[in-house]
C-alpha cells in the first residue's frame, strides 16, 4: 500500500453516523468511498454507524455494504480489507430512537480506544434532514462533531433562512458542511491552481481579455426514481444554485490571502454578493418531451428539466462580462465543461479569405470529468503557399501524468475534508442565502417552459440567449485520445 502523506487525513479516529445508510447515494458513493479511505490509510481509525428506516440488523447492513462495494466500487475488494472494514460497521434503526443511537456511538468510540471525533452524514431527503438533526441533539452527539448536509439547502430565500436558523439551534455554523460534490472533483480544484499559480494566465483573467464564460453541464440521464423530488425542485434549484453557481465562484473569485478555508470562502462569498439578480428575460426554461407522462409527474407540470441563463458579476474584474450557464436532463451528451472565450484582436491584418475568426475566438476549456482535461485553442498557419489559418489546440489530460490513480473521487475528497474540518470546498449559510436572494426575481416570475426533444441540446431559444456568441457544446472537434 502506498504511504499516505502526512496532513491529508484527520488527526483523530472518526465515528461516522450515516443517516440514509441503505439509500442509493450511500450504496453508490458513500460506503465505497469510506471503504477506500479506511483501507488506504487516509483515516487513523474509523467506525461507521448506519441509520435508516429499514428494519434490518447490523449483519444485514454489512451484507448490504458488501453488495454495494461489489456493484459500485471502482477498486478491487481484497478479502482482508473487507474483513477489517466489515468489523467497523454497526446499524441502528431510526425507530430505535436517540438512546439507541447514542449507545451505538459510545460503543464505537470505546472500540476505537482513543480520543476521536464524530462525523454525521445526512444522506436523506430534505424533509428528513431536520428530524435527523433533532435526533442527534436529543442523543447528545453534537459535541466534538461535524455534520455534512446534502443539497438542496432550501428552495428559496425564506426556506433557506429558516433551515439555517433551525440548524443553528443545534449545531454551530463552523460544524456544518454543506456539500457540493462538483467542487470535490479534482478538475474543479485545479481551476484554483491554474488561475493563481501561473503567470501566463493570472494577468489576463479579467474583463479586459475575457469576452464571456460558459459553464455547461448537460446530462443524458432522466429522473430515475426521483420524480417526486424533482417535481418540487426542477433544474434551477437542483443544479444551478447548488452546483453551477459554486463552479462560477471558483472561476470568478479574487485571489485569497491564503490557501485556507476561511479566505477562500470569503472570496467566494464576495462573488455571490457582487452577482446581479437573475432576470426572467435572461433565462430559458425547458422540459423534455415525454416528461409529463412519467410516473409521479403532474400531467400539467410546469417543472423545468432544462435551464439556461445569462448572469453578471458587477465588480471591477468582471463588469460587463456575461456568464452563460446551461444544464438539463435527457440531453444529447453528458458533459461538464467550463469554456473561457477570450476577446479577439481589435483589428485583423489577415485577408478575409484567410479563415481568421471563422471558427470563433480563442477558448480555454476545462473538462470537469474525473480524469480532467484542458484545451487551449488558437489560430495557426496552414502549411503551404498563401496565408490560410486553421483552428489548432494544445491539450492536456490527467492521464498524461501517470498520476490518475492518485485521484480521489469527489465524495471521498469531501468526506476527508469534513473530517479534517477543511471548509474550502463547502458552502456557507451566507453564501447560500445570497444565491437564493439573487434568484428571487426568477422564482417569482419564471418564463414558460418550452418543450425540447430527447437527445437534443435543449429548446431552440437557447441560441438567441447566447447570441451573438455560440454554445461550445457540441464540440466540432473531439478531445484527442492520448493513448494513440
Amino acid at each position: 500500500m502506498a504511504k499516505i502523506p502526512q496532513g491529508v487525513g484527520p488527526r483523530f479516529p472518526q465515528v461516522v453516523v450515516l443517516f440514509g445508510a441503505t439509500g442509493d447515494l450511500a450504496k453508490r458513493k458513500l460506503l465505497p468511498g469510506l471503504f477506500h479511505l479506511a483501507t488506504a490509510g487516509f483515516i487513523p481509525g474509523c467506525r461507521i454507524v448506519g441509520v435508516s428506516l429499514d428494519e434490518i440488523d447490523a449483519e444485514q447492513f454489512r451484507a448490504l455494504a458488501r453488495r454495494a462495494l461489489d456493484e459500485f466500487g471502482t477498486r478491487p475488494v481484497v478479502a482482508k480489507d473487507w474483513e477489517a472494514f466489515s468489523a467497523t460497521l454497526d446499524y441502528v434503526k431510526l425507530s430505535d430512537g436517540p438512546a439507541a443511537l447514542r449507545a451505538a456511538v459510545e460503543a464505537a468510540e470505546a472500540a476505537l480506544g482513543s480520543e476521536c471525533r464524530r462525523l454525521h452524514y445526512l444522506s436523506v431527503p430534505p424533509s428528513a434532514a431536520l428530524p435527523a438533526v433533532r435526533m442527534l441533539g436529543e442523543a447528545g452527539l453534537v459535541e466534538a462533531s461535524r455534520i455534512v448536509m446534502e443539497k438542496p439547502f432550501g428552495t428559496d430565500l425564506a426556506s433557506a433562512v429558516a433551515l439555517n436558523a433551525k440548524l443553528h439551534e443545534v449545531f454551530a455554523e463552523e460544524q456544518i458542511f454543506r456539500i457540493d460534490h462538483f467542487l470535490g472533483k479534482e478538475p474543479a480544484q485545479n481551476i484554483l491552481a491554474f488561475r493563481f499559480a501561473n503567470g501566463l494566465f493570472e494577468p489576463i483573467w479579467n474583463r479586459n481579455f475575457i469576452d464571456h464564460v460558459q459553464i455547461d453541464v448537460p446530462e443524458t440521464l432522466g429522473l430515475g426514481q426521483r420524480a417526486g423530488f424533482y417535481e418540487q425542485t426542477g433544474a434551477y434549484r437542483d443544479m444551478v444554485v447548488t452546483h453551477l453557481f459554486q463552479i462560477l465562484a471558483f472561476v470568478a473569485m479574487e485571489p485569497p490571502t491564503a490557501l485556507e478555508p476561511t479566505p477562500i470562502s470569503e472570496e467566494k462569498n464576495k462573488v455571490f454578493r457582487s452577482m446581479l439578480e437573475i432576470q426572467p428575460h435572461d433565462v430559458v426554461r425547458g422540459q423534455y418531451a415525454g416528461y409529463r407522462a412519467e410516473a409521479g409527474v403532474d400531467p400539467e407540470s410546469e417543472t423545468e428539466t432544462f435551464i439556461a441563463l445569462k448572469c453578471f458579476i458587477d465588480n471591477w474584474r468582471w463588469a460587463g462580462v456575461p456568464f452563460f450557464l446551461r444544464t438539463g436532463k435527457r440531453m444529447a451528451e453528458g458533459q461538464r465543461i467550463i469554456s473561457i472565450a477570450f476577446r479577439e484582436p481589435p483589428k485583423s491584418m489577415f485577408p478575409a479569405s484567410s479563415g481568421v475568426g471563422a471558427q470563433g475566438p480563442n477558448h480555454l476549456t476545462f473538462d470537469l470529468a474525473d480524469a480532467s482535461k484542458m484545451s487551449l485553442s488558437f489560430y495557426g498557419k496552414r502549411p503551404g503557399p498563401g496565408m490560410r489559418l486553421d483552428k489548432l489546440s494544445l491539450q492536456f489530460a490527467m492521464n498524461d501524468t501517470g498520476l490518475i490513480g492518485d485521484v480521489l473521487e469527489a465524495y471521498e475528497r469531501l468526506i476527508l475534508d469534513a473530517m479534517r474540518g477543511d471548509r474550502t470546498l463547502f458552502t456557507t449559510a451566507e453564501g447560500i442565502e445570497r444565491l437564493w436572494a439573487i434568484s428571487q426575481p426568477l422564482l417569482d416570475a419564471p418564463p414558460p417552459v418550452r418543450l425540447y426533444p430527447v437527445d437534443s441540446w435543449g429548446p431552440k431559444s437557447v441560441h438567441q440567449l447566447i447570441a451573438p456568441h455560440a454554445w461550445r457544446l457540441p464540440f466540432e472537434r473531439a478531445w484527442r485520445d492520448q493513448r494513440k
